[in-house]
This record gives C-alpha cells, structure tokens and sequence, in this order.
C-alpha cells in the first residue's frame, strides 16, 4: 500500500515538473503578447527561415512567424511577422531583408517611423496590418551589377563594330587623307600667313571704317529729323495758306456781289459824262463865243409865230 502511494507521488511530482518546465518555457507570468504583421518582399528570401528575428534598428522585437509564396504572383513572397504588441510600427515603417555577419543567416531589419507618423493599422478587408518593404543590399547590388554589365556588353559590341575590318580600313584612309591635308598646308604655310595677316588689316580697316561711318549716321540721323521737321511746318504753312485762300475767295465773292453794281452805274455815267464833254468840245469847235454869250436866237422862219420857240 505504501508503494502505491510513493509510486503516486513520484508521478504526480513528475507531472508537476513537466508542468512547471514548459510553463517557465513559455514565459511563465510573463509571457509576452505579439501582433501579426505581413510583409510582401519583390525579391528573393534566400537565407531567410521560420523563427528568423525580425529587429527595428538592431533590437529584437518578434520573430518571422510563416513564410510563403504569394498566390496571386509568385514573384513575391508574403512574410508573416510575429511582433511584441506595444513596438511603435507606423505607418511609415519599411521592413529590409539583410544578412547577418559572414554566416549569411537572414534576417528583417525595420527602419524609420517617425514620432508623428500614426500607428500601422489593418486595411478595410485585410487581415493583417501590411509593413512597406524595400529592396535589400543585396538585390540592389544586383541590379547595379546586371545594368553594369548589360552597358558593359553593349560597349563591348559597339568597340567590336568600330574595330571591325572596314572601319580600320576606313580608319587607315582617313589618317592617310589627313596627313596629305597636313603637308599641304605646311607647304603652303607662308601664303596662309600672308592670307592671314591680309586678313587681320581687313578687319582693322573695317573696324576703322566703322568708327568713321558712326558719326556720319548720327548726322545723317539728325538731318533725317531736320526733314521731317521742315516737312511737317511746310504742311502746316499749307495748311495756313489753304485757310487764307479760303477767306480770300470768300471776300472776292462778297466785294463782287455789293461792288459791281455800282461799278456798272458809275460807268455808264461816266459814259454819259463822256458824251457831254464830246458834245462841248464840239460846239466850242464851232463858236467858242458861244461860253461867253450864250447861244445865238435862230431867226423865226416863214409861218412860225413867235409863241412857238423855236426848237434847236
């Protein structure tokens, strides 16, 4: 009966350790609390497995909870992040895969969020908050090296067709063309001097022409305005004048219109007059006594009584 009992025991203290073993194991009292987080990377997580740590500026703040394809494109892996709840992931934390030392053990590094950035929440039928990526050392390296040897290989197939038969045979005989033109011009070397220096007293002359042209267009400018000037005051002497005629005319029409009605009755007085004085001047022809004595009395003819006058 007693070793039931001590057989009981043993196995009731037994569980009780196992018990208390994984308890202590898995944080006892203080087990810590985590929050999911997906991240979709565009490259390759080489290196990278279940359990990796995943840090924020070099502290451990979760672990990488499942790591698979993405169904819909399968040139992107969706990472799960198991991540202590209270770690500050904004909205503008990025998460980078990098590797660890030498050992090339991977693991997800996140950066940035600023203070006043607001917190990272899940969106309207996502499941999990989605933490921005960005693409690690490794594959931009890669990228600058593949784009480096694309331009490398194309230069080297641009040299290639530069280098080819007929381009050195192209090549051979344009050296050969310049160095004909070469001996051309050292032979001809004392006309090309003269045609230089030729040249050179051209340009000074002209420069000397110049500087004597531009007084005379400043004169020719001035007498252009003193033209213009004239032109414009013999307009308006014209104009002046048109204006005088005008009322010259107008006062010819009015001395016509009063004027030569009394002309013309003055005229033919003095015609009147003229005929007077013709008149006299004829009877003082024939009896110039006749101003001191009057006419002479006709003698009365046969049959005229003396109460008829006797008509001149």
């Amino acid at each position: 009966m007693n070793y039931a009992l001590v057989g009981a025991f043993v196995l009731v203290l037994g569980a009780v350790l196992i018990a208390g073993v994984l308890w202590l194991a898995s944080g006892g009292a203080i087990q810590k609390k985590y929050d999911l987080y997906l991240a979709i990377m565009d490259e390759s997580v080489a290196g990278l497995n279940v359990n990796a740590p995943v840090k924020y500026n070099g502290v451990d703040v979760g672990k990488v909870r499942q790591i698979q394809l993405d169904p819909g494109n399968p040139e992107r892996v969706n990472l799960l992040f198991a991540i202590e709840r209270g770690t500050p992931i904004k909205e503008n934390t990025v998460a980078v895969l990098k590797i660890q030392g030498l050992t090339g053990i991977a693991y997800v590094e996140l950066s940035g969020g600023t203070p006043d950035a607001p917190l990272l929440r899940a969106a309207a039928g996502s499941e999990y908050p989605v933490i921005r990526t960005k693409a690690s050392l490794s594959a931009r390296l890669e990228n600058v090296l593949t784009t480096v040897l694309a331009k490398l290989e194309s230069t080297s197939n641009n040299i290639n067709a530069i280098l080819s038969d007929e381009n050195r045979e192209a090549f051979t005989r344009a050296l050969a063309a310049i160095a004909t033109v070469a001996q051309t011009i050292a032979e001809r070397k004392d006309a090309l001097d003269a045609g230089i220096a030729n040249a050179a007293r051209t340009f000074e002359n002209a420069s000397r022409a110049t500087a004597r042209i531009e007084p005379l267009i400043d004169r020719i400018g001035r007498s252009a305005d003193a033209v213009e000037k004239m032109g414009n005051e013999v307009a308006s002497t014209s104009a002046s004048a048109g204006r005088t005629v005008d009322s010259v005319g107008a006062d010819v029409k009015r001395f016509t219109a009063e004027t030569l009605p009394e002309l013309e009755r003055l005229l033919g007085e003095l015609s009147v007059l003229a005929g007077s004085l013709r008149r006299l001047s004829e009877q003082l022809g024939r009896d110039p006594r006749g101003i001191l004595f009057g006419r002479k009395v006709v003698p009365e003819g046969p049959g005229e009584t003396a109460t008829e006058p006797r008509k001149p």
